[in-house]
Protein backbone atom coordinates (compact mmCIF):
# COMPACT_ATOMS: atom_id res chain seq x y z
CA UNK A 1 0.00 0.00 0.00
CA UNK A 2 1.26 3.46 -0.89
CA UNK A 3 0.19 4.96 2.38
CA UNK A 4 -2.38 4.35 5.08
CA UNK A 5 -5.73 4.05 3.34
CA UNK A 6 -8.04 6.95 4.03
CA UNK A 7 -11.23 5.40 5.37
CA UNK A 8 -14.39 7.34 4.57
CA UNK A 9 -18.07 6.59 4.27
CA UNK A 10 -19.20 5.93 0.71
CA UNK A 11 -21.64 8.83 1.08
CA UNK A 12 -18.64 11.20 1.18
CA UNK A 13 -18.23 10.62 -2.55
CA UNK A 14 -20.63 10.87 -5.44
CA UNK A 15 -21.93 8.10 -7.71
CA UNK A 16 -21.61 5.49 -4.96
CA UNK A 17 -17.81 5.95 -5.17
CA UNK A 18 -17.78 4.43 -8.65
CA UNK A 19 -16.53 5.43 -12.10
CA UNK A 20 -18.71 4.77 -15.13
CA UNK A 21 -19.89 6.30 -18.42
CA UNK A 22 -23.29 6.59 -19.99
CA UNK A 23 -24.18 7.70 -23.51
CA UNK A 24 -26.99 10.25 -23.75
CA UNK A 25 -27.23 10.74 -27.53
CA UNK A 26 -25.25 9.72 -30.61
CA UNK A 27 -24.40 11.60 -33.80
CA UNK A 28 -26.19 9.70 -36.59
CA UNK A 29 -23.75 8.00 -38.94
CA UNK A 30 -20.72 9.12 -36.90
CA UNK A 31 -18.75 7.84 -33.91
CA UNK A 32 -19.47 10.89 -31.76
CA UNK A 33 -21.83 11.09 -28.82
CA UNK A 34 -22.95 13.16 -25.87
CA UNK A 35 -22.65 11.45 -22.52
CA UNK A 36 -21.90 11.66 -18.82
CA UNK A 37 -18.71 10.46 -17.10
CA UNK A 38 -19.58 9.65 -13.49
CA UNK A 39 -16.68 9.93 -11.00
CA UNK A 40 -16.39 9.89 -7.19
CA UNK A 41 -15.93 13.68 -7.26
CA UNK A 42 -18.79 14.48 -9.61
CA UNK A 43 -20.09 14.18 -13.14
CA UNK A 44 -18.62 15.41 -16.42
CA UNK A 45 -21.14 16.22 -19.13
CA UNK A 46 -19.51 15.35 -22.44
CA UNK A 47 -18.13 16.48 -24.79
CA UNK A 48 -16.11 18.54 -22.32
CA UNK A 49 -12.88 20.50 -22.15
CA UNK A 50 -10.70 19.84 -19.11
CA UNK A 51 -8.83 22.93 -17.99
CA UNK A 52 -5.12 22.31 -17.49
CA UNK A 53 -3.82 22.97 -14.01
CA UNK A 54 -0.35 21.50 -14.51
CA UNK A 55 0.66 21.74 -10.86
CA UNK A 56 -2.81 21.58 -9.36
CA UNK A 57 -3.88 25.10 -10.27
CA UNK A 58 -4.67 27.08 -13.41
CA UNK A 59 -2.23 29.98 -13.45
CA UNK A 60 -3.68 33.34 -12.32
CA UNK A 61 -7.14 31.86 -11.65
CA UNK A 62 -8.73 30.92 -8.35
CA UNK A 63 -10.85 27.78 -8.20
CA UNK A 64 -13.96 29.98 -7.92
CA UNK A 65 -12.95 31.80 -11.10
CA UNK A 66 -12.33 28.49 -12.83
CA UNK A 67 -15.83 27.35 -11.92
CA UNK A 68 -17.22 30.70 -13.11
CA UNK A 69 -16.22 29.90 -16.71
CA UNK A 70 -18.07 26.58 -16.63
CA UNK A 71 -15.11 24.27 -16.04
CA UNK A 72 -16.20 20.76 -15.10
CA UNK A 73 -12.84 19.06 -14.56
CA UNK A 74 -9.16 19.85 -14.16
CA UNK A 75 -6.18 18.00 -15.63
CA UNK A 76 -2.87 18.03 -13.78
CA UNK A 77 0.53 16.66 -14.71
CA UNK A 78 1.72 13.57 -12.86
CA UNK A 79 5.34 14.23 -13.77
CA UNK A 80 5.31 17.79 -12.46
CA UNK A 81 3.52 16.80 -9.25
CA UNK A 82 5.68 13.73 -8.58
CA UNK A 83 7.69 15.37 -5.78
CA UNK A 84 4.52 16.53 -4.00
CA UNK A 85 2.57 13.29 -4.37
CA UNK A 86 3.11 12.16 -0.77
CA UNK A 87 1.93 15.52 0.56
CA UNK A 88 -1.12 15.41 -1.74
CA UNK A 89 -2.00 11.91 -0.54
CA UNK A 90 -1.80 12.97 3.11
CA UNK A 91 -4.30 15.75 2.38
CA UNK A 92 -6.81 13.39 0.80
CA UNK A 93 -6.00 13.57 -2.90
CA UNK A 94 -5.82 16.11 -5.70
CA UNK A 95 -9.40 17.39 -5.56
CA UNK A 96 -9.13 18.25 -1.87
CA UNK A 97 -5.48 19.36 -1.88
CA UNK A 98 -6.02 21.76 -4.77
CA UNK A 99 -9.37 23.03 -3.41
CA UNK A 100 -10.88 22.28 -6.82
CA UNK A 101 -13.18 19.68 -5.23
CA UNK A 102 -14.41 18.31 -8.54
CA UNK A 103 -13.44 15.67 -11.11
CA UNK A 104 -9.72 15.52 -11.90
CA UNK A 105 -7.39 13.74 -14.29
CA UNK A 106 -3.62 13.23 -14.33
CA UNK A 107 -1.38 12.21 -17.20
CA UNK A 108 1.38 9.69 -16.76
CA UNK A 109 4.49 11.55 -17.81
CA UNK A 110 4.33 10.05 -21.30
CA UNK A 111 4.34 13.49 -22.88
CA UNK A 112 7.61 14.34 -21.11
CA UNK A 113 9.14 11.19 -22.60
CA UNK A 114 8.93 13.00 -25.93
CA UNK A 115 9.19 16.68 -24.99
CA UNK A 116 12.35 16.10 -22.93
CA UNK A 117 13.57 13.50 -25.41
CA UNK A 118 13.08 14.33 -29.07
CA UNK A 119 12.34 17.88 -27.96
CA UNK A 120 9.57 18.41 -30.49
CA UNK A 121 6.53 18.73 -28.28
CA UNK A 122 3.09 17.88 -29.63
CA UNK A 123 2.79 19.15 -33.19
CA UNK A 124 -0.36 18.83 -35.28
CA UNK A 125 -0.02 21.81 -37.59
CA UNK A 126 3.08 20.91 -39.58
CA UNK A 127 2.40 21.02 -43.32
CA UNK A 128 5.43 18.95 -44.24
CA UNK A 129 6.84 16.33 -41.91
CA UNK A 130 10.31 16.83 -43.41
CA UNK A 131 10.47 20.10 -41.46
CA UNK A 132 10.74 18.29 -38.13
CA UNK A 133 13.96 16.80 -36.81
CA UNK A 134 14.50 15.05 -33.49
CA UNK A 135 16.95 16.36 -30.92
CA UNK A 136 20.35 14.68 -31.12
CA UNK A 137 20.36 11.71 -28.69
CA UNK A 138 23.35 13.09 -26.80
CA UNK A 139 21.38 16.25 -25.97
CA UNK A 140 18.21 14.53 -24.77
CA UNK A 141 16.97 14.66 -21.19
CA UNK A 142 15.36 11.22 -21.29
CA UNK A 143 16.65 7.70 -21.85
CA UNK A 144 14.06 5.06 -22.72
CA UNK A 145 14.56 1.40 -21.82
CA UNK A 146 12.29 -1.60 -21.39
CA UNK A 147 12.06 -0.92 -17.64
CA UNK A 148 11.03 2.72 -18.03
CA UNK A 149 12.49 6.18 -18.54
CA UNK A 150 15.41 7.96 -16.90
CA UNK A 151 14.59 11.67 -16.69
CA UNK A 152 16.82 14.66 -16.11
CA UNK A 153 14.72 17.56 -14.81
CA UNK A 154 15.52 20.54 -17.08
CA UNK A 155 15.16 23.02 -14.21
CA UNK A 156 16.79 21.24 -11.28
CA UNK A 157 18.93 18.53 -12.95
CA UNK A 158 17.17 16.07 -10.64
CA UNK A 159 17.45 12.48 -11.84
CA UNK A 160 14.29 10.40 -11.78
CA UNK A 161 13.58 6.92 -13.01
CA UNK A 162 9.91 6.42 -13.82
CA UNK A 163 8.53 3.18 -15.19
CA UNK A 164 4.92 2.00 -15.31
CA UNK A 165 4.97 0.99 -11.65
CA UNK A 166 6.44 4.30 -10.46
CA UNK A 167 4.00 6.28 -12.61
CA UNK A 168 1.01 4.41 -11.18
CA UNK A 169 2.27 4.87 -7.64
CA UNK A 170 2.76 8.60 -8.21
CA UNK A 171 -0.67 9.01 -9.79
CA UNK A 172 -2.43 6.98 -7.11
CA UNK A 173 -0.83 9.17 -4.43
CA UNK A 174 -1.93 12.29 -6.29
CA UNK A 175 -5.34 10.65 -6.45
CA UNK A 176 -7.11 12.10 -9.48
CA UNK A 177 -10.36 10.45 -10.50
CA UNK A 178 -8.82 9.43 -13.83
CA UNK A 179 -5.23 8.33 -14.50
CA UNK A 180 -3.36 7.55 -17.71
CA UNK A 181 -1.37 4.37 -18.23
CA UNK A 182 2.33 4.85 -18.89
CA UNK A 183 3.20 5.21 -22.56
CA UNK A 184 5.92 6.34 -24.93
CA UNK A 185 4.83 9.25 -27.11
CA UNK A 186 6.76 9.28 -30.37
CA UNK A 187 7.41 12.36 -32.51
CA UNK A 188 6.56 13.27 -36.08
CA UNK A 189 10.19 12.65 -37.02
CA UNK A 190 10.24 9.07 -35.72
CA UNK A 191 10.16 6.35 -38.38
CA UNK A 192 7.57 3.63 -38.85
CA UNK A 193 10.13 1.11 -37.58
CA UNK A 194 10.70 3.06 -34.37
CA UNK A 195 6.94 3.45 -33.88
CA UNK A 196 6.57 -0.33 -34.11
CA UNK A 197 9.22 -0.72 -31.40
CA UNK A 198 7.81 2.01 -29.16
CA UNK A 199 4.23 0.78 -29.55
CA UNK A 200 5.15 -2.76 -28.53
CA UNK A 201 6.86 -1.30 -25.46
CA UNK A 202 3.78 0.85 -24.67
CA UNK A 203 1.60 -2.27 -24.89
CA UNK A 204 3.83 -4.09 -22.41
CA UNK A 205 3.83 -1.04 -20.17
CA UNK A 206 0.01 -0.99 -20.32
CA UNK A 207 -0.14 -4.46 -18.75
CA UNK A 208 2.30 -3.40 -16.03
CA UNK A 209 0.31 -0.19 -15.46
CA UNK A 210 -2.92 -2.12 -15.00
CA UNK A 211 -1.34 -4.56 -12.57
CA UNK A 212 0.22 -1.83 -10.41
CA UNK A 213 -2.79 0.46 -10.57
CA UNK A 214 -5.05 -2.31 -9.29
CA UNK A 215 -2.95 -2.51 -6.12
CA UNK A 216 -3.36 1.17 -5.23
CA UNK A 217 -6.48 2.57 -6.94
CA UNK A 218 -8.49 2.60 -3.69
CA UNK A 219 -5.72 3.68 -1.29
CA UNK A 220 -7.19 7.15 -0.67
CA UNK A 221 -10.69 5.86 0.08
CA UNK A 222 -12.28 6.54 -3.30
CA UNK A 223 -11.96 4.62 -6.55
CA UNK A 224 -9.48 5.95 -9.11
CA UNK A 225 -9.98 4.98 -12.76
CA UNK A 226 -7.30 4.14 -15.33
CA UNK A 227 -7.28 4.92 -19.05
CA UNK A 228 -5.08 3.07 -21.52
CA UNK A 229 -3.26 5.39 -23.96
CA UNK A 230 -3.48 4.54 -27.64
CA UNK A 231 -0.40 5.39 -29.69
CA UNK A 232 0.75 4.30 -33.16
CA UNK A 233 1.64 7.53 -34.90
CA UNK A 234 0.01 8.18 -38.28
CA UNK A 235 -0.19 4.54 -39.37
CA UNK A 236 -3.57 2.81 -39.63
CA UNK A 237 -2.25 -0.71 -39.10
CA UNK A 238 -0.53 0.30 -35.84
CA UNK A 239 -3.49 2.30 -34.56
CA UNK A 240 -6.05 -0.42 -35.23
CA UNK A 241 -3.93 -3.28 -33.92
CA UNK A 242 -3.13 -1.61 -30.61
CA UNK A 243 -6.72 -0.39 -30.15
CA UNK A 244 -7.95 -3.96 -30.57
CA UNK A 245 -5.49 -5.16 -27.92
CA UNK A 246 -6.38 -2.38 -25.47
CA UNK A 247 -10.10 -3.03 -26.00
CA UNK A 248 -9.59 -6.47 -24.44
CA UNK A 249 -7.81 -5.05 -21.38
CA UNK A 250 -9.57 -3.95 -18.22
CA UNK A 251 -9.23 -0.19 -18.71
CA UNK A 252 -11.95 2.21 -17.57
CA UNK A 253 -11.49 4.38 -20.67
CA UNK A 254 -8.90 5.42 -23.21
CA UNK A 255 -6.53 8.26 -23.93
CA UNK A 256 -6.04 9.04 -27.62
CA UNK A 257 -2.44 10.14 -27.93
CA UNK A 258 0.16 10.94 -30.51
CA UNK A 259 1.87 13.67 -32.47
CA UNK A 260 0.62 13.83 -36.03
CA UNK A 261 -0.17 16.10 -38.92
CA UNK A 262 -3.36 18.09 -38.48
CA UNK A 263 -4.86 16.72 -41.66
CA UNK A 264 -4.65 13.16 -40.26
CA UNK A 265 -6.57 13.79 -37.03
CA UNK A 266 -10.01 12.64 -38.19
CA UNK A 267 -8.71 9.43 -39.76
CA UNK A 268 -6.55 8.55 -36.77
CA UNK A 269 -9.45 8.98 -34.36
CA UNK A 270 -11.72 6.93 -36.59
CA UNK A 271 -9.18 4.10 -36.81
CA UNK A 272 -8.90 4.00 -33.00
CA UNK A 273 -12.52 4.49 -32.05
CA UNK A 274 -13.91 1.98 -34.53
CA UNK A 275 -11.93 -0.63 -32.58
CA UNK A 276 -12.47 0.59 -29.00
CA UNK A 277 -15.56 -0.37 -26.97
CA UNK A 278 -18.33 2.17 -27.40
CA UNK A 279 -19.41 2.09 -23.77
CA UNK A 280 -16.14 3.49 -22.39
CA UNK A 281 -15.05 7.17 -22.47
CA UNK A 282 -12.18 8.51 -24.61
CA UNK A 283 -9.94 11.49 -23.95
CA UNK A 284 -8.12 13.29 -26.78
CA UNK A 285 -4.83 14.40 -25.27
CA UNK A 286 -3.45 17.89 -25.75
CA UNK A 287 -5.65 19.54 -28.40
CA UNK A 288 -7.98 22.55 -28.17
CA UNK A 289 -8.28 24.25 -31.56
CA UNK A 290 -12.00 24.58 -32.42
CA UNK A 291 -11.71 22.44 -35.55
CA UNK A 292 -9.76 19.80 -33.61
CA UNK A 293 -12.45 19.67 -30.92
CA UNK A 294 -15.31 19.46 -33.41
CA UNK A 295 -13.58 16.83 -35.53
CA UNK A 296 -12.62 14.99 -32.35
CA UNK A 297 -16.20 15.09 -31.09
CA UNK A 298 -17.56 13.86 -34.41
CA UNK A 299 -15.06 11.01 -34.43
CA UNK A 300 -15.81 9.78 -30.92
CA UNK A 301 -13.65 11.73 -28.46
CA UNK A 302 -15.49 12.70 -25.27
CA UNK A 303 -13.06 14.96 -23.42
CA UNK A 304 -10.18 17.24 -24.36
CA UNK A 305 -7.35 19.18 -22.73
CA UNK A 306 -4.68 21.66 -23.77
CA UNK A 307 -2.59 24.48 -22.26
CA UNK A 308 -3.13 26.66 -25.35
CA UNK A 309 -6.18 28.72 -24.24
CA UNK A 310 -4.46 30.17 -21.17
CA UNK A 311 -0.95 30.24 -22.61
CA UNK A 312 -2.09 32.10 -25.71
CA UNK A 313 -4.17 34.47 -23.62
CA UNK A 314 -1.07 35.48 -21.66
CA UNK A 315 0.65 36.33 -24.96
CA UNK A 316 -2.21 38.48 -26.21
CA UNK A 317 -3.96 35.96 -28.48
CA UNK A 318 -7.69 36.24 -27.83
CA UNK A 319 -10.39 33.90 -29.14
CA UNK A 320 -13.56 35.36 -30.68
CA UNK A 321 -16.51 34.01 -32.65
CA UNK A 322 -15.00 35.36 -35.86
CA UNK A 323 -11.43 34.17 -35.31
CA UNK A 324 -8.53 35.12 -33.06
CA UNK A 325 -7.27 38.65 -32.49
CA UNK A 326 -4.00 40.08 -31.19
CA UNK A 327 -4.96 42.32 -28.28
CA UNK A 328 -1.74 44.31 -28.72
CA UNK A 329 -3.18 45.87 -31.89
CA UNK A 330 -6.17 47.50 -30.16
CA UNK A 331 -4.81 50.57 -28.39
CA UNK A 332 -7.89 52.72 -29.07
CA UNK A 333 -10.74 50.22 -29.24
CA UNK A 334 -13.86 50.48 -27.09
CA UNK A 335 -15.06 47.08 -28.31
CA UNK A 336 -15.46 44.12 -25.99
CA UNK A 337 -13.24 41.14 -26.67
CA UNK A 338 -16.25 39.42 -28.22
CA UNK A 339 -19.75 40.85 -28.14
CA UNK A 340 -21.16 37.29 -28.27
CA UNK A 341 -19.23 36.16 -25.18
CA UNK A 342 -20.70 35.34 -21.76
CA UNK A 343 -17.39 35.11 -19.87
CA UNK A 344 -16.87 37.16 -16.65
CA UNK A 345 -14.43 39.48 -18.45
CA UNK A 346 -16.84 40.43 -21.21
CA UNK A 347 -19.83 40.63 -18.84
CA UNK A 348 -17.82 43.05 -16.68
CA UNK A 349 -17.43 45.32 -19.71
CA UNK A 350 -13.66 45.31 -20.18
CA UNK A 351 -12.73 46.79 -23.54
CA UNK A 352 -9.93 45.72 -25.85
CA UNK A 353 -7.97 48.91 -25.19
CA UNK A 354 -8.33 48.51 -21.41
CA UNK A 355 -7.02 44.98 -21.57
CA UNK A 356 -4.18 45.98 -23.86
CA UNK A 357 -3.19 48.68 -21.35
CA UNK A 358 -3.14 46.09 -18.55
CA UNK A 359 -0.95 43.77 -20.61
CA UNK A 360 1.46 46.59 -21.51
CA UNK A 361 1.59 47.95 -17.97
CA UNK A 362 4.86 48.00 -16.04
CA UNK A 363 2.85 47.28 -12.88
CA UNK A 364 3.03 43.51 -12.15
CA UNK A 365 -0.39 43.56 -10.48
CA UNK A 366 -2.01 45.09 -13.56
CA UNK A 367 -0.35 42.53 -15.83
CA UNK A 368 -1.53 39.74 -13.52
CA UNK A 369 -5.05 41.14 -13.76
CA UNK A 370 -4.80 40.99 -17.55
CA UNK A 371 -3.56 37.38 -17.39
CA UNK A 372 -6.57 36.45 -15.27
CA UNK A 373 -9.14 38.29 -17.39
CA UNK A 374 -7.78 37.03 -20.71
CA UNK A 375 -7.41 33.46 -19.43
CA UNK A 376 -11.02 33.40 -18.24
CA UNK A 377 -12.17 34.65 -21.63
CA UNK A 378 -10.26 32.07 -23.68
CA UNK A 379 -11.18 29.20 -21.38
CA UNK A 380 -14.83 30.16 -21.48
CA UNK A 381 -14.68 30.30 -25.28
CA UNK A 382 -13.44 26.71 -25.57
CA UNK A 383 -15.66 25.38 -22.77
CA UNK A 384 -18.70 27.06 -24.34
CA UNK A 385 -17.81 25.39 -27.66
CA UNK A 386 -18.04 21.96 -26.03
CA UNK A 387 -21.28 22.92 -24.26
CA UNK A 388 -22.84 24.02 -27.54
CA UNK A 389 -21.56 20.90 -29.32
CA UNK A 390 -23.17 18.75 -26.63
CA UNK A 391 -26.49 20.54 -26.97
CA UNK A 392 -26.33 20.24 -30.77
CA UNK A 393 -25.78 16.47 -30.48
CA UNK A 394 -28.74 16.13 -28.14
CA UNK A 395 -30.91 18.23 -30.47
CA UNK A 396 -29.78 16.28 -33.53
CA UNK A 397 -28.16 19.30 -35.21
CA UNK A 398 -24.44 18.69 -34.75
CA UNK A 399 -23.53 18.74 -38.45
CA UNK A 400 -25.23 22.10 -38.90
CA UNK A 401 -23.64 23.50 -35.74
CA UNK A 402 -20.17 22.36 -36.78
CA UNK A 403 -20.49 23.87 -40.25
CA UNK A 404 -21.80 27.19 -38.90
CA UNK A 405 -19.20 27.51 -36.17
CA UNK A 406 -16.25 26.74 -38.43
CA UNK A 407 -17.56 29.06 -41.13
CA UNK A 408 -17.77 31.94 -38.64
CA UNK A 409 -14.47 31.19 -36.91
CA UNK A 410 -12.25 30.42 -39.88
CA UNK A 411 -14.13 32.19 -42.67
CA UNK A 412 -13.51 35.76 -41.56
CA UNK A 413 -9.71 35.74 -41.62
Amino acid sequence: MIGKSVQRNRDTYQNDNRFYFEITQKIPGKLGRAGIIHTPHGDIQTPAFMSVGTKGEVRFLSMEELKSVGAQAMLSNGYHLRNRSVEIAKQGGLAKWSAWDGPTLTDSGGFQVMSLGSGLGKVVSMEREKEVVNTDPKDRLTTVSEDGVQFVDPFTNQLDFIGPEESMQIQCRIGADIHMAYDELTSLADSYEYNVEALARTERWAVRSLNEHEKHCDDLGYHQALYGVIQGGRWEDLRRSTAKKFAKMNFDGYGLGGAFLKENLGDILRWCNEELPEQKPRHLLGLSRPDDILIGTEMGADTFDCVAPTREARHGRIYTKYGNINIKKFADSDELLDEHCDCPTCKAGYTRSQLRALLKSENPEERSLYFKLASMHNLRFIIRLTEEAREAIIQGSFAEYKERFLRDYYGHR
